[in-house]
């Protein structure tokens, strides 16, 4: 099992967008293309929530597509969130070479387990203001269930939270980036309140 989490406190919620079809077309016309709408694979999903759908919606389009993903939403990352001062960041420039590199890779779909393991850890850290991996509960434990997993703390913004986790800003073993852009075919994952930071993400990988 692979694990990586991150924590952002004080930062404040910077992503306010309007809700479209395509959370990516805002940024390109490239991506209104109707090949992209197979990324939606969470779209009938009935145990996810708006944001998650939109969470795998965005993970899809940037494994897809890494190129696009660079040109038309990484670089322009530092103006949209107002942090002209990751320009200087060395994680943040390690990221933009990575993409430039990224071959395209399958899709994520959902599944329930996955998701079910997520939930449980994403809900019982929001309430225990717990930051980390290790399951809280005997229920947690108990639908515990992964190859890797990434948490996240401070939004629940999708487009935030996928990028500061691709980005793995102060993390040096870049353990959220390499997960998210592994050959992963499975995911679950959940979007939940946080007594210390807010919101909390559990995201669960399987093959």
């Amino acid at each position: 099992m692979v694990f990586a989490f991150s924590s952002n406190p004080g930062k404040k919620n910077i992503f306010v967008f309007t809700e479209t079809e395509n959370p990516l077309s805002k940024f390109s016309n490239e991506w209104a293309d109707t090949k992209y709408l197979t990324c939606n694979t969470a779209k009938n999903s009935p145990f996810l929530s708006k944001s998650e759908k939109e969470v795998i919606y965005i993970l899809n389009m940037a494994r897809m597509n890494p190129s696009l993903f660079l040109e038309t939403v990484a670089k322009r990352y530092p103006k949209i969130s107002n942090e002209p001062e990751l320009l200087n960041s060395s994680y943040y420039k390690s990221f933009l070479l990575f993409l430039k590199d990224q071959k395209p890779l399958p899709l994520l779909f959902p599944e329930k387990k996955l998701f079910e393991s997520a939930f449980c850890h994403a809900v019982s850290s929001g309430e225990l203001g717990y930051v980390g991996h290790h399951r809280q509960t005997v229920k947690c434990k108990t639908l515990e269930k992964f190859n890797g997993e990434c948490c996240h703390y401070g939004s629940d913004k999708p487009l935030e939270i996928v990028l500061e986790l691709m980005i793995d800003e102060d993390v040096p073993s870049l353990g959220h980036r390499k997960l998210i852009f592994d050959k992963f075919s499975k995911i679950g994952i959940s979007i939940q309140p946080h007594a210390k930071y807010g919101w909390n993400s559990v995201f669960d990988f399987d093959h």
